[in-house]
């Protein structure tokens, strides 16, 4: 499992011109889930991500984790960022998860995220052409692989 972390000041989700959620001082999560990730793997990631201590305390150093700051998420399903660009220039996805595998870890991570952030977290819709916007605050991106968490 991959995921991509911006902290925002804002950030929205929209589906055919019709916004689908939209959050202010919080997270935005790309999320790309890939054949071999287990629930292991989104009881990991989510706790890490509502610990990571990424937003400014009152010192201004990133010290303050999204629970911390009552900031809000949204998780958008991203298979492009398992893409494979070894050969060519046309990127394989072969190693990202397909829908059967996908959808069901995407949304136990969303369930298991909320949980872990006591409040409901926004997303896009699997599988749709979404147009994402986001105002970067910082900028702080933070990029995790659970195969890498060892």
């Amino acid at each position: 499992m991959r995921a991509v972390i911006q902290r925002v000041s804002e950030a929205s989700v929209s589906i055919e011109n019709k916004k689908k959620v939209e959050i202010g001082n919080g997270l935005l999560i790309l999320l790309g889930i890939e054949n071999a990730d287990t629930q292991e793997d989104v009881d990991w990631l989510a706790a890490k991500i509502a610990r990571l201590r990424i937003f400014p305390d009152d010192k201004g150093v990133m010290n303050l984790s999204l629970q911390d700051v009552g900031g809000d998420a949204i998780v958008v399903s991203q298979f492009t960022l398992h893409a494979s660009t070894k050969k060519g220039n046309r990127p394989s996805y072969i190693h990202a998860a397909g829908p059967e595998v996908a959808v069901p870890l995407y949304e136990k991570f969303v369930k298991t995220l909320e949980e872990q952030l006591g409040k409901p977290v926004g997303t896009g819709e699997f599988g749709a052409m979404m147009d994402v916007a986001l105002v970067n605050s910082g900028p702080v991106t933070i990029i995790i692989d659970t195969r890498n968490r060892i």
